[in-house]
């Protein structure tokens, strides 16, 4: 098991002071206190999932990210009313779903279309911009029929 160090002075023994579940139920939060420096710090405890590979458009895999998938949202939910929760809780739904799947492999087209589903919902301008990037557009006309699309699934 690896030491944890204390993020202010690096000691190695801390204790813990409050423990509690997250509110997804996904982790344990705990305050720790470190026993040298006598400062507070937050740490997470998280069962370990069973590693995703990712099967990307040319065949090849990676490890699956989540923080490929918020910061991809942040791109394109820039300067809109989409706040940094509202991202973090779309990335948790996708990788929740990938996870109740249960697959070792899955291909970066189906993850995709899982964040194009959620965001649909939250920002339909960030929905479009992410589409565009995703779906790679080749010209004006490819975009207005996704546009259109989206309009006549909202009605």
């Amino acid at each position: 098991m690896n030491e944890l160090k204390c993020p202010y002075c690096g000691y190695l023994e801390s204790k813990v002071i409050d423990s509690r579940a997250t509110e997804d139920d996904m982790a344990i939060r705990r305050r720790r206190e470190c026993l040298s420096c006598n400062r507070r710090y937050t740490t997470y405890e998280k069962v370990e999932d069973i590693t995703i590979l990712v099967i990307k458009k040319d065949m090849s895999r990676e490890f699956f990210d989540r923080t490929k998938i918020i910061n991809g949202l942040i791109k394109a939910c820039q300067k809109r009313p989409v706040s940094r929760k509202q991202i973090e809780g779309i990335a948790d739904e996708v990788e929740k779903k990938i996870n109740n799947e249960m697959l070792t492999e899955v291909k970066s087209e189906h993850i995709g279309e899982l964040i194009m589903e959620s965001l649909k919902n939250v920002d339909e301008v960030s929905y479009v911009r992410f589409a565009s990037v995703y779906r790679q557009f080749k010209d004006i006309n490819t975009f207005m029929e996704e546009i259109k699309n989206l309009m006549a699934n909202k009605k």
